[in-house]
């Protein structure tokens, strides 16, 4: 049975679902829409996503089961590639999976992403970088590339 908790982190309130042991969804919500049941496994998501806007982590190790079709699950190993602090556009994404025709594909796609920052779907943007589309709104995307990139030039 798939159980949900929330958490504060400074982008706003993280809602962690957990199911058999794997992480299936995370992202940020307005309010709490399910009961609150936090599990070893969320406090841990919810760490190692406190690490990361920190600073203190580029990646993470988490057991994954987001819920997708397979063009979708395509995608979204696309984006895991895409290194910290780079970004890819939904053409190339689309050319990488050998149908260069389909970056709205891609882009629907990479929203129905369910495990945000995790499966790292903000480092995907339109054509010449544009910041298009990202569900949990613009300005975070804005907020988690710029982190990325600020902490690569630090270093």
């Amino acid at each position: 049975m798939e159980t949900f908790a929330c958490y504060d982190t400074e982008l706003g309130l993280l809602e962690v679902g957990c199911d058999r042991g794997a992480v299936t969804s995370l992202h940020w919500v307005d309010k709490i829409a399910h009961p609150h049941a936090p599990t070893a496994l969320s406090d841990e998501a919810a760490r190692q996503v406190r690490q990361y806007l920190a600073g203190e982590r580029r990646e993470f190790d988490l057991p994954l089961a987001p819920s997708g079709t397979d063009f979708q699950r395509a995608v979204w190993d696309a984006l895991c590639a895409i290194p910290y602090g780079e970004t890819a556009t939904y053409g190339e994404i689309a050319r990488a999976l050998g149908r260069p025709g389909a970056a709205r594909a891609v882009g629907a796609a990479a929203g129905r992403n369910p495990v945000w920052l995790v499966i790292p779907c903000h480092r995907c943007v339109g054509t010449n970088g544009a910041l298009t589309g990202y569900a949990g709104g613009l300005w975070r995307k804005e907020k988690l590339l710029a982190l990325e990139k600020s902490l690569l030039t630090e270093r």
